[in-house]
């Protein structure tokens, strides 16, 4: 070796001649593929200067750019004796090399799949470390791509070409650079750098049009890697890619619909044109490559043929996954929630051939899928479990330790041993909030797991969890940021945040309340909206936020900041100048909504009994819900069905509060479907109740119980009093279209009344309230709650609802004291 280097690094080869009339250039330039480089190269390998050995690896890569995937040659030109001899010549012209050719040269041995710790690389990277300073823009975002490449991600290196960037703004030329600078430094930022990044991305955006599709691309990509849905940027990255369709391939595609499901932002139009074309690419896709990569895309948004077609061509392919397209199908078929126990059997037997070669990450994500879809496998959990332990003996990172614990605690059969103890005992007081909630939940899901199978209490379960209170209790009393504790407390939330941390991080939150501004105030909202609790200070914050920003909060926003308000059933200071001032807001922003927020949005305003006659009008026509019904078809399952009944819970708000509208009731047959499923005998609770009722009314045929009204409202027991408020047998009542043509309004617009009962007759609903009808921390009824007893009225019923803290109190302790209730609740409170 040592003989080959002198050879190689004789003087001729620092011989340097003019582009223009150097032979070795001219004969590589007419070189048609690698052989003849490889053979340019071997007969002049003694006389090669920096600028021959940068050509040749230059057009290697030229070659293998201009072919497909499978006909690349990566793994041959990398092993070719001839392109050794060009690295070890490389490795000894670095200080030769200018700095564009030092980038390039770095950019391209990573292509080729040389290892990041080969002394070429490593050099390389030391040289441009050196040089950082003179790197022009273009040239630091090419060198910062390929240290991105590397995992370089929160390097000191990467921190201090970011701080160049911060200096050097004005100085990004395009959105290329921008874009590629943005990746490369996502993870060593402030969240003020962030937001200059998106600024100077949105004003580039303006000035360049088209934009090409990699660097929008980046710029989503970037939002998913800090976790920042700035719906201004992704709007106008959007419709940058809807102008470049015809370029999506089905990478890009799957890439982009992954971003936009991790940011949450759902565009009608581009699901839509994504969906038609990946269906159009289904035949072509015959690798399992490609097609595990068309499944991860099309099958969540597909109907029901495409994904039966889809199921049966990845059980004929599923043989052939290699271990990250099998994780990705389970993952796929879990998010799809797939029924298929063929392919889920067989996905999973794949994977468990897999398992040593992944990563702890994605033994985590194997697990929560298999969990979740409840796969049957149960050597494949034995497996996991000895592989999730084997990995936290050796995790120093907490985020990585509370992220293993949540999954080992979700095996069946699983078990807190002194290794897992041991792991998060050593770690509490770094853990962020997210990271003991998740510790917390999975020692109380063990605890119960114990309990269950009768073994005795392990002492280290209530140790260790008090622990990981006092910590959590420590961690909010020195909370001073309130962007920080935001961020921390996005998956902290659960039975044990609820019941230990609630009360306390409320306590927080007032304390750093002056922190609420117009840039948190959408996620501050959204946090309330999770924590169900009503604490009127931060409301009224938010309130004031909002009413002096209004106009820099993006529009979407909207919904966030008046859904708590809704929900909680409360009405700020200056109430409505509040919903007015949202309302303006959302009218002259109309066109720019979702048709699925947009009803969200047109629910919210219901509870609050506000009715926007445009926004009303905006989603009650032929139009509006043709363009839902395509948009639904696209959504996820879980978030398909939830606004579909938020449409059926408007359409009977507006039928029933505003029939001045003349909106018409169009939920009759879907309302059946729902009851149809609602089908199930009655809790314990509801038996006792009923019991009681017709013991009080002189026999249980007095009262009727799961009772549906017109509109469908179902209500937990019905009876029917004379005008002297005695009992009468309950009259049965169908509610179909001919039923409620025997509801009626006055000239005002007050309900009437509907034909069937006695003169002076009147019907009592009973409705049982749990938990869940009212805030957290008080007897607050919460906003659908009230808003279901309002509409009761309308229909002509007296409501007459049990509170859960009122039936389960002491006082009521006997069946006496809950006759007493009931008989005061129904014939005097009325």
């Amino acid at each position: 070796m040592f003989c080959v280097r002198r050879l190689l690094f004789s003087p001729r080869s620092c011989q340097f001649r003019r582009w223009s009339s150097d032979p070795f250039f001219s004969q590589l330039n007419k070189c048609t593929n690698e052989d003849q480089v490889f053979e340019l190269v071997g007969k002049n390998k003694t006389k090669l200067s920096e600028k021959h050995v940068e050509t040749a690896i230059d057009i290697l890569w030229q070659f293998q750019k201009k072919k497909p995937e499978a006909l690349k040659k990566i793994d041959y030109v990398r092993d070719h004796p001839h392109f050794l001899i060009l690295r070890i010549l490389a490795e000894n012209k670095i200080e030769s090399m200018n700095n564009e050719a030092l980038v390039n040269m770095l950019y391209h041995l990573l292509r080729f799949k040389v290892d990041t710790h080969d002394s070429l690389v490593e050099e390389i990277v030391m040289e441009g470390w050196r040089r950082l300073d003179s790197l022009n823009m273009p040239e630091l975002s090419k060198f910062a791509l390929c240290l991105y490449e590397q995992q370089m991600y929160h390097s000191p290196l990467m921190g201090q070409i970011a701080e160049i960037v911060n200096k050097n703004m004005a100085s990004v030329p395009n959105t290329r650079v921008l874009s590629v600078l943005m990746i490369s430094i996502s993870g060593v930022i402030s969240q003020s750098f962030r937001d200059r990044l998106v600024h100077k991305a949105e004003v580039l955006l303006d000035t360049t049009d088209p934009t090409p599709l990699n660097h929008t691309r980046r710029l989503i990509q970037f939002l998913r890697n800090v976790k920042l849905c700035h719906r201004p940027l992704l709007h106008k990255c959007n419709k940058a890619l809807l102008q470049n369709m015809n370029q999506l391939d089905i990478d890009n595609m799957a890439l982009i619909l992954g971003f936009y499901q991790s940011l949450q932002f759902n565009n009608t139009e581009f699901r839509l044109v994504a969906k038609q074309k990946l269906t159009e690419m289904m035949d072509d896709c015959t690798g399992p490559s490609r097609f595990a990569r068309l499944f991860a895309a099309l099958a969540p948004m597909a109907g029901q043929d495409v994904r039966e077609q889809l199921i049966e061509m990845a059980l004929l392919m599923a043989d052939e996954f290699d271990h990250h397209q099998a994780l990705a199908m389970i993952e796929t078929v879990q998010e799809m929630a797939c029924r298929s126990s063929q392919l889920i059997q067989k996905i999973s037997s794949l994977l468990l051939n897999y398992l040593d070669i992944y990563s702890p990450t994605e033994l985590v994500r194997v697990t929560q899928s298999l969990v979740i879809l409840r796969c049957a496998n149960a050597d494949l959990y034995i497996k996991l479990q000895r592989l999730l332990i084997d990995c936290l003996k050796v995790n120093i990172i907490p985020a990585e330790i509370s992220m293993l614990v949540r999954t080992l605690s979700m095996l069946p059969a699983s078990y807190m041993d002194e290794v897992v103890v041991s792991r998060m005992d050593a770690v509490l007081p770094q853990c962020n909030l997210s990271d003991l909630n998740s510790f917390a939940v999975a020692i109380i899901k063990w605890d119960r797991r114990n309990q269950s199978s009768r073994q005795s209490p392990s002492e280290s379960f209530g140790t260790l969890l008090q622990k990981i209170n006092n910590c959590a209790y420590q961690r909010l009393q020195k909370a001073n940021d309130l962007d920080l504790l935001l961020e921390e407390m996005k998956y902290a939330f659960g039975e044990w945040f609820e019941e230990v941390l609630l009360e306390e991080t409320m306590a927080t939150f007032q304390r750093l309340m002056d922190q609420i501004t117009w840039t948190n105030v959408v996620e501050f909202s959204s946090f309330l909206i999770k924590a169900s609790y009503l604490c009127t200070p931060l409301l009224d914050r938010i309130a004031a936020v909002t009413l002096q920003h209004s106009d820099k909060i993006y529009n979407s926003g909207t919904y966030s900041l008046l859904l708590p308000f809704a929900i909680l059933n409360y009405d700020p200071p200056q109430s409505e100048e509040f919903f007015k001032t949202c309302i303006g807001h959302l009218s002259s922003h109309l066109a720019c909504f979702e048709p699925h927020l947009l009803v969200l949005l047109g629910f919210a305003l219901a509870i609050a009994e506000y009715f926007p006659e445009n926004l009303v009008t905006a989603i009650f026509n032929v139009e509006f819900l043709a363009k839902l019904d395509a948009q639904l078809e696209t959504l996820p399952d879980t978030l398909n069905r939830r606004v579909r009944l938020r449409l059926m819970e408007l359409n009977r708000a507006v039928c029933l509060e505003c029939p001045e509208f003349q909106v018409p009731w169009f939920h009759e047959r879907y309302c059946q479907q729902l009851q149809r499923k609602s089908g199930g005998g009655l809790s314990a609770l509801h038996q006792q109740i009923h019991r009681l009722l017709g013991e009080i009314l002189g026999g249980i045929h007095f009262a009727k119980s799961s009772v549906f009204t017109p509109y469908y409202y179902g209500i937990d027991f019905e009876c029917i009093l004379d005008k002297n408020k005695k009992p009468l047998p309950y009259v049965e009542q169908n509610v179909t279209m001919s039923e409620l043509e025997a509801l009626h309004w006055g000239q005002d617009g007050q309900f009437v009344g509907r034909k069937g009962l006695p003169p002076g007759a009147q019907r009592i609903a009973v409705e049982f309230l749990d938990s869940k009808a009212f805030c957290k921390n008080s007897s607050h009824l919460k906003g659908e709650a009230a808003m279901k007893k309002r509409h009761l009225e309308i229909l002509g019923y007296q409501v007459v609802q049990i509170p859960h803290f009122e039936w389960n109190s002491m006082e009521l302790s006997s069946k006496e004291a809950w006759m007493e209730y009931l008989k005061k609740k129904i014939f005097e409170e009325l």
